[in-house]
């Protein structure tokens, strides 16, 4: 698939790697729509985009309400014709180890803090894949559902929830893999491991310094390489099922 004029809907893309993607896509010559829940990001995100002559469509949207994930694609479809590609991009994370021990006492970790991550990354996925390939498989012109996974879906110590969804993102993708290419749509995950964004900038610098020592590469992730990687699962039409790992070797 040609990104120029490819109509592309990122989730997620108030900012950080959403707004990357958005923002390098449009450039590349895309017709690019983003949504999120902040309101207030999305609007900053407009008018940069608009300031450096970048036309950007937004919408407020809860990805984990089924009602509000279909208007957000009614109206991109409405705004630009249909769609082409997906990028599964909102997520959040709420850490804690399942159990700990504090003061002789034993803390769980709470089930709202499950709920939460599972209903955002993995239920949001569901959602605005399914309702993505509704349209695509009308089109008759084929289609993407690119989802971010992460490294974690391997197993990070302190993310049970978070860790779940994403191994889940990347079973999902081969089963739509599977499903979809009858259609000509095909499905196809990114894992990054820790990149530079706004989450790994509020990290203590001596946490961080931790972090980095166990990348062999020696640093963390460019947002851009991440956004290279999108770039080259939509061009590269015989990626399909597969989820991409760019993390530095930090799993080899």
């Amino acid at each position: 698939m040609k990104t120029e004029g490819a109509r592309i809907l990122v989730t997620g893309g108030a900012r950080g790697l959403g707004k990357r993607f958005a923002f390098d896509l449009i450039d590349l010559g895309a017709r690019v729509g983003v949504c999120d829940m902040d309101g207030d990001g999305l609007l900053a995100a407009r008018d940069e985009a608009a300031a450096s002559g970048r036309a950007l469509w937004t919408a407020e949207t809860d990805v984990t309400d089924e009602q509000s994930v279909e208007r957000l694609f009614a109206g991109f479809v409405e705004e630009y014709g249909g769609i082409d590609v997906i990028v599964n991009n909102a997520g959040v994370t709420r850490d804690a180890l399942l159990v700990k021990v504090k003061d002789g006492q034993v803390q769980k970790m709470p089930l709202s803090n499950w709920q939460m991550v599972v209903n955002v990354n993995l239920t949001g996925v569901f959602l605005c894949g399914r309702e993505a390939a509704s349209y695509m498989v009308t089109q008759n012109t084929g289609g993407l559902i690119v989802s971010i996974s992460s490294i974690s879906r391997h197993g990070t110590p302190g993310q049970t929830n978070y860790t779940a969804t994403k191994a889940g993102v990347a079973a999902m993708t081969v089963v739509w893999a599977k499903e979809l290419a009858r259609y000509k749509v095909r499905a196809a995950a990114i894992a990054p491991g820790y990149i530079a964004t706004e989450m790994t900038k509020a990290i203590r610098p001596e946490i961080l310094d931790k972090v980095v020592a166990q990348v062999p590469w020696g640093r963390l992730g460019d947002p851009a390489e991440i956004s290279h990687t999108l770039r080259f699962v939509i061009e590269n039409d015989y990626v399909n099922g597969r989820v991409i790992e760019v993390d530095g070797g930090l799993r080899i």
